[in-house]
């Protein structure tokens, strides 16, 4: 049997107790994930090689380089990674900024709820899973009752 986590998640958010949230709710919901944080833009292009994530939480608000800057840059090496921009500067020329930029989904963390994150990280796993298909068999999505 090969490695039991068929996703890496990369959380990139400044403030530390909304990243270890985030990062237990998903760890707690999706076990086939692994799940690591960094607080800036600058911690996320140094371990971008390294850990090569398939899914990326974003802030736009960070120290130094902001989240938009940050997924411009990603985009430039890597157009495969999904990027999710969860932040509380739900503006309209943000949210244009982020898709011209090439983000995939955009969540204000002050009016999206944790079913509708959780929601967009099982169709990302689904479309992960299904583009690997060479896998033994696909990991179990837990359900939202669950």
């Amino acid at each position: 049997m090969g490695n039991k986590f068929v996703v890496t998640t990369l959380i990139v958010e400044d403030n530390p107790s909304f990243r270890v949230s985030l990062k237990e709710i998903l760890a707690a919901r999706f076990p086939q994930m692994a799940v690591n944080e960094v607080g800036s833009s600058e911690e996320a292009l140094e371990r971008m090689e390294s850990l090569r994530p398939d899914l990326m939480f974003v802030d736009i608000r960070l120290p130094g380089q902001n989240g938009l800057e940050l997924t411009r840059q990603v985009r430039k090496d890597d157009t495969e990674v999904v990027i999710v921009i969860l932040t509380n500067h739900d503006l309209p020329e943000f949210r244009e900024a982020a898709y011209q930029y090439g983000v995939n989904y955009f969540f204000s963390k002050s009016t999206s709820t944790i079913e509708e994150i959780v929601t967009a990280v099982e169709a990302i796993l689904r479309r992960k899973v299904e583009a690997r298909g060479n896998l033994e068999r696909p990991p179990k999505i837990p359900s939202l009752e669950g």
